[in-house]
């Protein structure tokens, strides 16, 4: 697909990365390949870490366009998408109401619900929450989460009723907004979507099968024992299904250029929509280029692919 990008077409690129958020340390690994990767094709590419300079001095630095390589916090949950639509520099991947709604999972459940789309049963729990009819309505085991935090942050696997307010203490550490979710335990899929010519298209889905207790922070970037499986072992209608929901989901949040959507399956096999993330991980342990590769995509193609897509919410695009 981008065979016809001319990389200094793209101009003056800035990578952002880093950042402040709980997922600093993914976001510097991401963000340090893809620039490489851009400096590699010859793109005018150069590093941004909004931790270190203010974002104001974006302002009048001359760039063309923006590659959105934070994870988490102001990077993803669409302020940063706010300011860099204010100040006319186009980016990478949703606007800002779509950022804002794919970083919160209850509402982005909302929004699936209304839809017609399936996702895992969940409540919002606080303080004063009875436990037990928690437990009575969404079984054990259960999940608890921050709402509004990525990368399996603050995320608890609750096993017996004593557990539950424990891990709402922890995940309420890191957000005033918490979900107690169904745990289902027929697998853990995702499944990348991205902007074609031809339309929105989904990428191979990825099976993620941890050695660890679930799919959480130290199995997605610190273990070697994930394992990740393309193709992902289900029959072809399974497949297809898959990919029409996740483009479903991406367009009901408003979605656009790329990002993925994480799926879980029950014991029966049916498929659930889990969460949406709009700035996926770029490391060597991240999805989507895993997926793209399966696709014939390598990564030095997708990074430059995705880069060409930067635009602004009123649809201006650098070309």
């Amino acid at each position: 697909m981008s065979h016809s990008i001319d990389p200094k077409a793209l101009g003056k690129v800035v990578v952002l990365f880093g950042g402040s958020s709980a997922e600093r340390e993914v976001s510097l690994n991401s963000g340090s390949r893809v620039l490489a990767a851009l400096q590699r094709q010859g793109v005018n590419a150069h590093a941004f870490d909004p931790d270190q300079t203010p974002l104001s001095a974006l302002e009048n630095a001359g760039f063309d366009r923006a590659f959105i390589a934070l994870h988490g916090g102001i990077g993803e949950n669409g302020t940063l998408q706010g300011f860099l639509e204010m100040i006319g520099l186009p980016y990478t991947g949703s606007g800002v109401l779509a950022s804002a709604l794919a970083m919160d999972k209850w509402r982005s459940k909302l929004v699936w619900q209304a839809a017609g789309l399936p996702t895992p049963a969940y409540q919002l729990i606080d303080a004063d929450t009875d436990a037990q009819a928690v437990i009575d309505a969404l079984g054990l085991p259960l999940f608890v989460k921050p709402v509004h935090e990525g990368s399996s942050v603050g995320v608890t696997k609750v096993k017996a009723p004593a557990e539950l307010m424990p891990a709402w203490q922890d995940a309420n550490q890191h957000d005033s907004a918490v979900i107690a979710e169904t745990a289902l335990l027929g697998g853990e899929y995702t499944v990348a979507v991205w902007q074609t010519p031809q339309g929105l298209q989904a990428l191979p889905p990825v099976r993620i099968v941890p050695a660890t207790e679930f799919y959480d922070y130290e199995a997605k970037y610190n273990r070697d024992d994930t394992q990740y499986n393309i193709p992902c072992g289900l029959p072809d209608a399974q497949v297809q299904h898959m990919q029409d929901l996740a483009v479903d989901a991406f367009e009901a949040l408003g979605c656009r250029g790329w990002g993925r959507i994480d799926f879980l399956l029950d014991v029966a096999g049916a498929q659930y929509v889990l969460e949406a993330n709009t700035a996926p991980g770029m490391t060597d342990h991240s999805l989507v280029p895993m997926a793209a590769r399966a696709a014939g995509i390598d990564y030095d193609q997708l990074v430059l692919t995705v880069t060409a897509m930067a635009a602004l919410d009123s649809g201006k695009q650098n070309h």
